[in-house]
């Protein structure tokens, strides 16, 4: 950083960001592939959990959005099935038992039925009934 400090709320200036994104690369850089796809797999899932309406609490159904699910539910099934080689079967099995509960799960909160393979991430990993 520089000598200055910045204000609450103030940007920082280029040299600062310069520093900031070169320290997180450095970081990132250190961990493993493995790691990092299945830190992104459990966000996306995280996430579609909640947004198909199965988070817990009073504000639950408040949260739940059945077109963001079905995004994140196929943006997480293309992840899983690109990585899955990649990553091996110890780390790709969870996943893909994670992506097909969320299309299950995804089914059954549904008014609309998707038809065979054109529910949420179908496309990737095939019909889920």
């Amino acid at each position: 950083m520089t000598s200055e400090q910045n204000t609450p709320g103030q940007a920082p200036d280029q040299e600062e960001l310069q520093n900031l994104v070169g320290g997180q690369a450095r970081d990132i850089a250190e961990v493993p592939a493995v790691e990092l796809i299945n830190t992104v797999a459990v966000h996306l899932m995280s996430a579609a959990a909640v947004k198909t309406g199965l988070a817990e609490g009073p504000d639950a159904q408040e949260l739940k959005d059945l077109d963001e699910a079905r995004k994140l539910i196929t943006a997480l099934a293309g992840l899983v099935t690109a990585a899955a080689p990649e990553v091996g079967g110890t780390h790709a099995a969870p996943l893909r038992d994670g992506v097909r509960s969320l299309q299950l799960a995804f089914r059954e909160e549904s008014t609309i039925q998707d038809a065979p393979g054109k529910g949420p991430g179908e496309k990737f990993t095939g019909p889920v009934s």
